[in-house]
């Protein structure tokens, strides 16, 4: 068969450990047999960033802007220990924190549900989306340790050299400070993009934030929210027959495991970070979960919802093949396809990327996954296999559907 051709690149972010073994392997297997695959490759293993002074996670993010689209593998965030097993130079921030702040976007985390895994939460019948706010709070933070008494203040210094100071706290020994930081306009299209969101998507919108406590910071978030609902979004709300309601983060847990789902829950950029991961083990498997992040300029970079498996890497490394869901990571490519698809007209490359996808679907359904859905299929699964077993599994479905 002749391969299908893409008209434009996107930006091909490639990672880390486990991730980084399987990025390779599904493009060999499920992508380029079938797909003239362009791309804007971009590495960021971390030792490449480390050795370009994270340049390169720079690069690729000026990249995802000029050409539309990326797609992203999952990669580490380093800290002490990874500093001495790569060896590097000094530690390096978060390439997602650093693409999401360039992209200033928000990000969208939708569960894959399968007929035969059931959830541990029995009353979502629906999918329940994530919308994580992808700018600053703690991802963006100033932080020190004082080593003793003393006065920690909060200083603002306006344009016109005016200081504004407040007292944090009177240490009176060692202890440790953090600075955190949004702006209005980010927190505003933060909001309005998870409104454009419901109405394509025809759902209700919650927001969640704790402004009983925090009353500047999150209730400035609580503000923004309800006056851009009011003023842009009301009407057009109330004509598709669907609601926005805030409430506070410990009211929305709450209520959201007594929940049927099918709405979009927007959180704040730490909230979003750890629900995410709670809604994605809850539906299954952290690799069942899809993730985009739309900039409000209408750029989309899609990646895995889930970390760089580093467990599964360590035992690759001694020679056996894991049995590590890639679901995610085909997931994000497709999206990436669709959307390139959709941006070029280009229907036979969005019609690939759906059959890959009804593949991948079709073969756990058929009682063929990896080891983390065994757990939890019901009928039991018919055969358990590594990832390699699993993507040619895909892979035989995809050529079926070709």
């Amino acid at each position: 068969m002749n391969k299908i051709t893409m008209k434009n690149a996107l930006a091909e972010l490639d990672g880390d450990e486990m991730t980084r073994v399987l990025w390779a392997v599904l493009k060999e297997k499920l992508l380029e047999p079938f797909v003239d695959l362009k791309t804007e490759y971009y590495d960021l293993g971390l030792k490449h960033r480390d050795d370009t002074n994270d340049k390169v996670t720079h690069e690729a993010a000026a990249a995802i802007k000029r050409l539309g689209v990326g797609v992203k593998c999952a990669t580490i965030t380093s800290n002490k220990a990874r500093m001495e097993e790569y060896n590097l130079k000094q530690l390096t921030p978060s390439p997602n924190a650093v693409i999401r702040a360039e992209l200033d976007g928000t990000v969208f985390r939708k569960p894959i549900l399968l007929k035969n895994i059931k959830g541990t939460v029995s009353c979502w019948e629906k999918p329940l989306i994530l919308g994580r706010h992808a700018y600053g709070d703690i991802y963006k933070n100033c932080e020190m340790y004082a080593s003793g008494p003393g006065k920690a203040e909060l200083v603002f210094t306006d344009a016109a050299g005016k200081e504004t100071r407040k007292t944090i706290a009177e240490l009176q020994g060692p202890g440790i400070l953090q600075g955190i930081h949004n702006t209005d306009a980010s927190v505003t299209a933060f909001a309005r993009t998870c409104f454009l969101y419901a109405l394509d998507e025809k759902i209700d919108v919650w927001f969640a934030a704790k402004d009983t406590i925090s009353k500047t910071y999150d209730g400035r978030f609580k503000e923004i929210f309800q006056n851009v609902f009011d003023t842009e979004f009301k009407q057009r709300f109330a004509d598709k027959g669907i609601e926005y309601f805030y409430t506070l983060i410990d009211d929305a847990v709450a209520r959201i495991m007594q929940s049927k789902g099918g709405f979009l829950w927007a959180c704040k950029n730490y909230d979003g970070d750890v629900m995410s991961d709670m809604v994605a083990s809850a539906c299954g498997s952290l690799a069942m979960m899809t993730s985009v992040l739309v900039s409000p300029s209408g750029v989309y970079e899609y990646e895995a919802a889930h970390g760089t498996v580093q467990k599964h890497y360590y035992r690759y490394q001694k020679g056996e093949k894991t049995s590590t869901n890639p679901c995610a990571l085909i997931f994000a490519w497709t999206g990436a396809l669709t959307k390139r698809a959709e941006l070029d007209g280009t229907k036979e490359l969005a019609d690939f990327a759906r059959k890959l996808e009804q593949a991948c679907l079709k073969t756990i359904e058929d009682g063929l996954m990896t080891g983390d859905l065994a757990r939890i299929a019901f009928p039991a699964a018919k055969k358990i296999l590594n990832s390699w077993e699993f993507i040619d599994a895909v892979r035989d479905n995809l050529t079926a559907a070709l």
